[in-house]
């Protein structure tokens, strides 16, 4: 069959658009992997024969060589999502030594009318793609849909493995489009402690929490969003979650939240909802195959055996022992996947044998919290107790785990006393067959996960064995090896690809910080970590939490009897970066890249030097600092490259922001144009600068420049467009400090100023709302001053200083105090110092106005003194090639000669500026001085 994009594949509950890649269950869209749905399509082109393995892994992978597991645990992955099994109905079959063939039938129908009113809402959630189907739940989840229209705050509770995270992520799934600042989910299984609860939702929905009551800023911040938020797996952190919950129901009163917990969080407002067990046949009923198959507990049950045993088929004699496995497991949906993934060696009658010498039977009405959750512990206890030996060390050594893991990590983990590297791989696929390790199927990598239920059991286990200590000291040796590796990989590795690979390590890095860091941890090892793991940290701009690590880490280094100067060197290096975004040209900032010199130049360590003077430059800059800024550009070329063209290329671009702000726009523009084109001769692969000054990516901050030189000389259209590319860039890569930057520095300035103030608007809020997801303070702090400009809001109390307080006269004009006028006339204005003077006259000259303000010979007296001023703005703009500023200078000026009568001089003065430029005309300025010169040239024709 030829899929055609303008036909829909119906197949069970289930209809496929592939033109959209859409699949629809009913009327809800079900969320599949990319491979999964290759898979798919796939077999549904070749629908009814057999697709060998070797056929599908050349379609999916046609540039790699995997491994048949790859393949497995996609398509896994995708009969587990479409329920295969489920109630007897089989969609894709395993032929032994052959391959996969789809053997559902299926109709077509147009997908002209439905496809376009069912493309998928825009991705405003971070939702996982479903990994099973539900079963038995439908009912409570509609119930629970409508529910959260009435109830702002809902907590699931039951036992654990009864489903609740299941049922949660199931309702919020048909939630998506329902809110307009979309669904979060928080997971708080991996967290220990409960002062991190703040710092992760704060980065879950993009807040910048300050350090006192970070709760109530967390309510305030969500004031006006309406959104769900999905707060799972509660039960250890009950009191925490509970004040959290109240402060959010009333500060921010469109925000929902849709809990998980073992009990309930006892917080005002909340309304508990009760998960109880799957629906199991009555004890004593006598039921035909399909009365009994209608209870969603045997659904359950056979549908696992079959996901597990390609050729299970529940015959009419086992059917009554299948029955009496799920009476025996009170219908707790992880005991009965537990028991089902052992049929294939069990069998139904073995299983059911080995269950009676297990467990007790709970008589109906009696299945109480307490007694669901001794079943499940039981069942657990049953399932390890049937694996071999070295199972049961792997399960337990990957209970370490905080998040997703490959096979690699894994063994690195498991690997040691009583376990051989080539036992591993058989071990991880036995505890994925017996449902107690999970699969999770990224689009390039395999992951696997173990359940929080799970996890808990495991790391008792590795406890109570003595084997913690020993296996915490293997995953943090993991976690550095990890990090080593994606170091390595940084430069040469596409960042979706990057980021896939390395960021679900996160979770595992911050636990073995925190484990390392202290007394009890290997500290050494921790330093290392801190230090190697930094690209993560900038990738995913948690610089802020970054920085806290590395104080710690600076601090044992301080107290060792052999500080090791190379950790020394990096661990400063990233201090600086982080303090920098964090507080600007502080104290603590400058040390810290003042320190990384001295260690550098000690070190003879070229690169350091380099790294350490650049994040100092970058200071300098934003402190206002531009004539140090150019001298320490010209260190760059005294300490030599020697041929590296990665650095020489950072060092060229930090040259042209230097020149652009000491106000040589001619040589900035040069230089801008040549860095540029080296990027793009070098295929882009050196985003960041291997820990070079503060860290943007280089694309964006060169088009950045480039842009804010091409206004300034007079060309406001073309600076948009590279305004606008640089900031698509920083959105594609989706780097929030990239996209910070930019914005700051040129894509809300250059809408403002050539008039476009719905996107000056649009860029201002999206500038808030990146510098506070991403604890950018520094440009955080800039954009509440742009607001009082571009939304005329309250800004700051403290005036800005330095860069931003030159920029904000630039946007506003404003009142130049003896501070500024001093930096005019000593030249440490650079690029800004014709507005200055420009300013400074315009000042002048409303005094020189001002009725009964002085006598009439001072007021020519300031006339004079604002024409002599407004002189000075002309002939600087004109030195540095800043057109924009000659023009403004120009206007003013012409403004005070045609008051005084000089039409003439003033129409000289103004027509000869504007015909220099060749686009722009629409933008505030030559507006304004379009309207002037026909005023003039009336007034000569008069």
């Amino acid at each position: 069959m030829t899929l055609s994009p303008d036909q829909a594949i119906h197949f069970g509950p289930y209809r496929i658009f592939p033109g959209t890649r859409l699949l629809l269950e009913g009327e809800q869209p079900v969320r599949l992997g990319r491979r999964a749905m290759d898979i798919l399509l796939i077999l549904l082109e070749h629908a009814g024969n057999v697709v060998s393995k070797q056929h599908l892994m050349a379609q999916l992978w046609p540039k790699s060589v995997v491994e048949d597991i790859n393949l497995r645990v996609h398509m896994a992955a995708l009969r587990k999502a479409l329920g295969d099994g489920q109630a007897g109905q089989r969609y894709i079959v395993t032929v032994a030594q052959r391959g996969y063939s789809f053997v559902a039938p299926f109709s077509l129908e147009s997908a002209a009318q439905r496809c376009e009113p069912l493309v998928q809402p825009p991705r405003r959630h971070n939702l996982p793609v479903r990994r099973t189907r539900m079963i038995g739940r439908q009912p409570l989840v509609d119930s629970l849909v409508t529910q959260l229209t009435r109830q702002r705050f809902i907590t699931l509770i039951g036992p654990g493995g009864i489903g609740k995270t299941t049922v949660a992520l199931r309702v919020a799934e048909q939630l998506i489009g329902h809110y307009r600042d979309g669904i979060r989910l928080l997971d708080l299984a991996p967290i220990n402690d409960p002062q991190m609860i703040d710092a992760h939702l704060a980065s879950l929905l993009g807040l910048a929490l300050h350090d006192a009551e970070p709760m109530s800023d967390v309510a305030s911040v969500l004031r006006e969003r309406q959104m769900l938020l999905v707060i799972d797996n509660c039960e250890h952190l009950l009191d925490a979650i509970a004040l959290l919950c109240e402060n959010i129901l009333r500060g921010a009163p469109q925000v929902h939240i849709l809990a998980t917990s073992r009990e309930s969080l006892r917080a005002e407002g909340e309304y508990v909802q009760r998960l109880e067990s799957l629906d199991c046949p009555p004890p004593i009923a006598v039921l035909d195959r399909a009365q009994a198959l209608s209870f969603s507990a045997l659904q359950l049950f056979v549908e696992r055996a079959m996901a597990n045993y390609d050729s299970f088929d529940l015959s009419d004699e086992e059917l009554p022992l299948a029955i009496e496995i799920c009476q025996r497991l009170d219908g707790i949906p992880l005991a009965i996947e537990l028991a089902a993934a052992q049929v294939v060696d069990l069998g139904v009658s073995g299983l059911h044998t080995q269950l009676q010498g297990s467990f007790r039977l709970l008589t109906q009405g009696c299945q109480t919290t307490l007694a669901r959750h001794q079943t499940l512990r039981a069942t657990l206890d049953w399932s390890f107790d049937l694996l071999s030996p070295c199972e049961q060390t792997c399960l337990r050594r990957l209970g370490i785990f905080r998040d997703g893991f490959t096979l690699a990590s894994a063994a690195a983990v498991i690997v040691g006393q009583q376990i051989e590297p080539n036992e591993v791989f058989a071990s991880i696929t036995q505890l994925v067959a017996k449902s107690l390790l999970n699969v999770d199927v990224g689009d390039e990598e395999v992951f696997y996960r173990l359940l929080d239920t799970t996890r808990s059991y495991a790391l008792e286990k590795l406890h109570l064995a003595a084997e913690l200590s020993d296996t915490r000291q293997r995953h943090a040796e993991r976690c550095l090896a990890l990090m080593q590796q994606a170091h390595v990989d940084w430069e040469q590795t596409p960042t979706h690809l990057w980021i896939e690979r390395y960021a679900r390590g996160l979770e595992d890095i911050r636990a073995a910080l925190e484990w390392g860091l202290n007394a009890g941890g290997p500290q050494e090892l921790a330093i290392r970590l801190t230090a190697t793991s930094m690209p993560l940290w900038q990738e995913l701009s948690l610089l802020k939490e970054h920085g806290v690590y590395v104080r710690r880490a600076l601090a044992l280094l301080d107290s060792a009897t052999a500080p090791c100067p190379q950790l020394t060197l990096s661990l400063k290096l990233a201090l600086g970066s982080s303090c920098y975004h964090a507080q600007g040209g502080s104290a603590e900032t400058i040390d810290a890249f003042v320190s990384a010199r001295t260690l550098a130049v000690a070190s003879r360590d070229i690169a350091g030097q380099l790294r350490a003077v650049s994040g100092h430059m970058a200071v300098n800059l934003s402190c206002g600092n531009y004539q140090m800024a150019l001298e320490q550009s010209r260190e760059f070329d005294q300490l030599g490259l020697n041929g590296d063209a990665v650095l020489s290329l950072s060092t060229h671009r930090l040259k042209v922001l230097a020149l652009h702000f000491c106000g040589d726009q001619h040589q900035a523009r040069t230089h801008a144009e040549e860095v540029i084109q080296r990027l793009a001769q070098s295929g882009h692969l050196n985003r960041f600068t291997h820990g070079f000054g503060v860290q943007y990516d280089q694309s964006v901050a060169a088009l950045t420049i480039l842009a804010r030189i091409l206004w300034l000389q007079g060309q406001p259209e073309q600076a948009w467009r590279t305004a606008r590319q640089a900031l698509d860039i920083a959105l594609q890569i989706n780097h929030g400090t990239s996209i910070c930057y930019t914005l700051a520095l040129a894509g809300c300035l250059i809408a403002h100023y050539n008039g476009d103030n719905a996107s000056a608007r649009e860029l201002l809020r999206l500038l808030l709302e990146q510098a506070q997801k991403h604890s950018v303070l520094l440009f955080y702090n800039w954009a509440r001053h742009y607001a009082q400009v571009i939304d005329g809001a309250n800004g700051p109390a403290q005036p800005g200083v330095g860069l931003v307080k030159e920029i904000m006269l630039t946007l506003h004009g404003g009142v130049v105090d003896e501070g500024l006028l001093a930096r005019a006339e000593s030249g440490a204005a650079g690029w800004c110092t014709a507005e200055i003077f420009r300013v400074r006259g315009e000042a002048l000259l409303a005094e020189a106005d001002a009725p009964g303000a002085a006598p009439s010979h001072s007021s020519e007296a300031l006339s004079h003194s604002a024409e002599a001023v407004l002189l000075r703005a002309l002939a600087v703009a004109q030195a540095q090639g800043a057109l924009a500023w000659e023009l403004r200078s120009a206007t003013s000026l012409a403004q005070l000669w045609q008051r005084q009568g000089q039409a003439q001089q003033a129409h000289e003065l103004l027509a000869p500026i504007y015909a220099r430029f060749t686009e722009g005309y629409a933008t505030p300025d030559l507006i304004k001085v379009r309207g002037l010169l026909d005023e003039l040239g009336a007034q000569l024709h008069a």
